[in-house]
């Protein structure tokens, strides 16, 4: 019998308890301690000032198994919104399963539904099966522009 796939839908703040260990364990995949607490003020910001949009892939059996953030953005060249997916996880067990696939093809839709003109995305260059993923989807590399980072956080 075949497996029956995650449903994916924007995220509310019920989802929080379940969306946060998933949101500290994508921090931690980027060298971030754990902290959970963290995670769950994070998101409950987020959302309680709409300033990201968070779609949530759930399993037939209600079990959260994946997540992706969108932050409104702009882009002056282009005179027009666009998303920027900075956050995709998918637990472990999952993957392969082509929870990431259906995550970022409802972006992509929720991204038209808004008017969106783009949707840009950051991933380390040492996250190769990202990569692969996002390639496969029509996502291109940009060979143009180079990125910077300031870290603004005081220091001790």
């Amino acid at each position: 019998m075949a497996s029956i796939p995650p449903i994916v839908r924007p995220a509310t703040t019920a989802d929080i308890e379940q969306l946060a260990p998933l949101f500290d364990a994508y921090r931690q995949f980027y060298g971030q301690p754990p902290d959970q607490p963290l995670a769950q003020r994070y998101l409950c910001d987020r959302m309680a000032h709409a300033q990201s949009v968070v779609l949530v892939a759930q399993s037939s059996h209600g079990e959260l198994t994946g997540f992706c953030q969108l932050y409104p953005s702009f882009c002056s060249v282009l005179a027009a919104p666009i998303y920027v997916l900075y956050d995709l996880f998918v637990t472990p067990a999952v993957r392969r399963q082509h929870v990431g696939k259906l995550l970022l093809t409802a972006a992509a839709e929720r991204g038209r539904c808004d008017g969106m003109a783009r949707m840009d995305l950051t991933t380390a260059h040492t996250n190769t099966q990202a990569q692969l993923l996002y390639e496969s989807m029509g996502w291109t590399e940009d060979r143009v522009f180079r990125t910077y980072n300031l870290n603004l956080a005081p220091t001790n």
